[in-house]
């Protein structure tokens, strides 16, 4: 999967077709431990697939029972990308933490498209309720709903975090499978940046520094060279990095629960690249969004909402 070129901010449901559910939910394939990531991708890189489209598809699902965050992971993590060493997760944890059931989808026989070249167009996370890290918790994902936009097929997967049967986090990606279609483009509003910006340097190590800690070997990330075989003039940082680099800068205006973060990829992050970090508190929520060093072109937007507990 890439973090690409996005194409709309949100759909604009005047020009898409119906969003279609997946098929019937096949059994979950339940996983006794985390696979090794280099061998999914391994796997994924040679997966093929043929989409029809407007076929629904398949309802996979996966799920891992009894993880425990690993407090020295967890410290990497937080190091990387900026959060205060605490007992808090990020919000982005998690998503790291059960990418592998992601993966596991992908490279099923029966999911219909190839794993490799999947654009990540957004990510949604909620943070429902806190919990003591060192408590078991059980993790799902499934293949979620679909929709035909101007650029092919955006397609979800759903993750979910359960401590002691209690939904503590949940997690919607939406991803696009390139391919024809009849629908007219949509216009995209310009994105706001208003105040002075946090200005950071994102060095060319940096994919390979979040590899180590993810397990995301993704060639796209490592090496220019390695990025090149993929159609990228240069290697560009994990999508979800840059989510958590951003939350990381606001990290003390967030609760421990109760809030979700909700982000849109607009170009990759090229390394490595000076950027641009706006925020600004709107209609009572956190907005933000990181732009290329002279401001004229978005890497992401994205917003901070207080939610129900």
């Amino acid at each position: 999967m890439t973090d690409k070129e996005n194409v709309l901010n949100m759909p604009n449901m005047d020009n898409i077709a119906k969003v279609t559910k997946p098929a019937n939910s096949q059994p979950p394939i339940v996983l006794q431990e985390l696979p090794s990531m280099p061998t999914l991708l391994g796997k994924a890189a040679f997966k093929s697939g043929t989409y029809v489209l407007g076929d629904p598809l398949p309802g996979l699902n996966t799920q891992i029972n009894d993880l425990v965050v690993n407090p020295e992971h967890l410290r990497a993590y937080q190091e990387l990308c900026g959060f205060q060493l605490t007992d808090k997760l990020p919000a982005t944890y998690l998503h790291m933490l059960g990418f592998p059931l992601f993966l596991n989808i992908l490279i099923q026989q029966d999911f219909p498209m190839r794993a490799m070249g999947q654009v990540h167009l957004r990510n949604q996370i909620s943070v429902h309720h806190a919990f003591d890290i060192r408590q078991p918790i059980n993790m799902s994902a499934a293949i979620g709903k679909s929709v035909v936009t101007a650029k092919g097929l955006e397609w979800d997967i759903d993750v979910s975090a359960t401590v002691d049967n209690e939904v503590v986090w949940s997690g919607e990606s939406t991803f696009l499978h390139r391919c024809k279609t009849d629908i007219p483009r949509a216009t995209t509003a310009p994105i706001r940046r208003d105040g002075e910006p946090l200005k950071w340097h994102v060095g060319a190590d940096i994919g390979r520094r979040y590899a180590r800690v993810s397990g995301d070997y993704n060639p796209i990330h490592l090496t220019d060279i390695t990025a090149k075989l993929f159609g990228f003039k240069q290697a560009i940082a994990h999508g979800m990095w840059s989510k958590a680099k951003c939350i990381a800068a606001l990290d003390k205006q967030i609760p421990d629960a109760g809030y979700s973060v909700d982000v849109t990829f607009h170009r990759p992050l090229f390394l490595p690249s000076d950027v641009l970090f706006y925020s600004q508190q709107r209609d009572g929520q956190q907005q933000f969004s990181l732009f290329n060093k002279p401001g004229q072109q978005a890497h992401l937007e994205g917003v901070i909402k207080e939610t129900s507990i």
